[in-house]
């Protein structure tokens, strides 16, 4: 089964050469919208702050939820704090990974992290994951935009949560493919979307708003085949009244791409 030549818009940014060439190995035509860039916070006073009440033993437990701001937050900390002093830390109170881009981070700086959350990796795993580790004192690295179901969930076992966010979610630099998108969706010119990150259609929505086509383009997507990623990207999809059409079998980009692909070829009638 194949795209069977359908065309495929890709919101993936940091890895949007790599899904061109999967949709195309899939017999897709990718239309490649990069969507999003993590922009490293100018202020750094909070993770520093941060840095010195870890240090000192003021946690522990260290919630991890990304590999990219796990290595920011490690980078950052190197600026101000002896270069291991990040992963000396970690060894010496509990550990909890959001799913294996964290896990994969901590390897890079000789961590192994006591507690992973399973698949498909939302909070809501992260919370049932993390019950039978009680703490007191708990560091949660934030992404691109808070948490607040799960950080409440960890305040209401009476724990006390400082979130530490290294870096926020901003537009791409070049939105030009991303204006582009939008109109081609405004136009019916668009057949499956994949979506593999929440702050895609957020970002989608407000250049489609810009653009004066929001109306046309999130009525196209509620029309075309949509395929999430995972749980947070779906309720972030329906939040906008866009319903996908599944998930993947697991949160992984090749296979969300070769189901994507497998699905569309069932319905095609390849």
């Amino acid at each position: 089964m194949s795209f069977a030549g359908l065309r495929v818009l890709s919101l993936e940014s940091r890895r949007s050469g790599e899904m061109a060439e999967l949709i195309r190995k899939h017999g897709g035509e990718p239309v490649v919208a990069p969507s999003m860039r993590e922009v490293p916070l100018d202020e750094d006073s909070a993770t520093v702050r941060f840095g010195e009440r870890l240090f000192a033993g003021g946690f522990d437990m260290m919630v991890l939820l990304t590999g990219v701001g796990t290595r920011q937050l490690n980078r950052v900390l190197a600026t101000r704090f002896p270069e291991n002093a990040f992963a000396d830390a970690l060894r010496r109170l509990t550990v909890a990974a959001r799913g294996p881009k964290p896990v994969a981070a901590l390897r890079e700086m000789g961590v192994t992290p006591a507690i992973v959350a399973p698949e498909p990796n939302t909070w809501r795993e992260l919370l049932a994951v993390t019950a039978d580790h009680p703490a007191r004192h708990i560091a949660v690295q934030e992404y691109g935009r808070s948490n607040p179901e799960l950080l409440a969930g960890l305040r209401a076992r009476a724990a006390e949560v400082m979130p530490v966010r290294v870096y926020q979610y901003g537009l791409p630099e070049d939105c030009g493919p991303l204006r582009q998108a939008v109109h081609r969706l405004g136009a019916g010119e668009i057949d499956v979307a994949l979506f593999t990150t929440a702050v895609q259609i957020e970002n989608l929505a407000r250049i489609a708003k810009e653009e004066g086509v929001e109306r046309a383009a999130l009525d196209w997507l509620r029309r075309c085949q949509v395929v999430s990623i995972g749980p947070t990207t779906t309720e972030a999809l329906e939040e906008f009244g866009v319903h996908p059409a599944f998930e993947p079998s697991h949160p992984k980009m090749g296979i969300l791409v070769r189901e994507a692909a497998e699905r569309t070829g069932r319905t095609q009638g390849t």
